[in-house]
């Protein structure tokens, strides 16, 4: 089981099963244009592979603001059904808090739907806790 940095079109590419379990609403022919668009403002994909398979994905950037200081946002984390609870998500998470302090960060933040009781457990295991409420207003 290893992790890897998305480094072409074709890694992207073969994120996307996984991004649609957590991202629905973006086809497939949306969605290298979209993550090709979010690398401007530093947006990577890492995935964990075994068996000739990704396994897990996790969409990520760095960022720096006055409340945290320098971070590691993930944007998108998500396993595939089939493969969950067998350490995928735990190795990918490790990995990003390892790229983050190699990066400077000093946090590593995410947001979970409220609907998404199974991943807060899990990244309650993982060691992260709840620090606020996340509001929006469509416009």
């Amino acid at each position: 089981m290893t992790v890897q940095l998305a480094k072409d079109d074709r890694d992207i590419l073969a994120c996307y099963p996984l991004i649609r379990e957590l991202r629905p609403h973006i086809g497939e022919a949306q969605f290298l244009s979209h993550a090709r668009s979010q690398e401007k403002t530093g947006y990577q994909l890492a995935f964990v592979i075994a068996e000739d398979e990704l396994m897990a994905v996790a969409g990520f950037r760095i960022g720096e603001n006055l409340a945290w200081g320098r971070f590691l946002y993930v944007d998108d984390l998500v396993t595939l059904p089939a493969h969950r609870s067998k350490g995928h998500g735990t190795k990918l998470l490790a990995w990003l808090k390892v790229y983050a302090a190699a990066a400077g960060c000093l946090q590593m933040h995410l947001d979970s739907g409220l609907q998404r009781l199974e991943a807060h457990r899990f990244y309650e295991r993982e060691g992260m806790s709840v620090s606020g409420y996340h509001f929006f207003i469509p416009i």
